[in-house]
């Protein structure tokens, strides 16, 4: 078996993306009067709350696709149709 064959599983960037996560998430929770004082300003600031389900789904959606990957649960792969 050829070690250029090998597959290495992202576990730092998991590792990395998890912590991020972690820190949004505690941010968000312990910011909540500050985050609050600015959404209420209205304006450009309404956009805050989409921009930040944005980054939220991104960091912890990468997270998760890497946990799976590291623990070995891969997306089926489909399988051409023969005609």
């Amino acid at each position: 078996m050829s070690h250029s064959n090998v597959k290495r599983k992202p576990v730092g960037k998991m590792v990395l993306m998890g912590v991020i996560s972690v820190t949004l998430y505690a941010l968000l929770l312990l910011k909540q009067d500050v985050i609050n004082e600015y959404i209420g300003q209205g304006g450009m600031y309404a956009f805050l709350p989409i921009i930040t389900a944005f980054l939220f789904s991104f960091v912890h959606g990468t997270f998760t696709g890497d946990f799976w990957t590291v623990m070995g649960v891969e997306a089926a792969k489909k399988k051409k149709e023969v005609k």
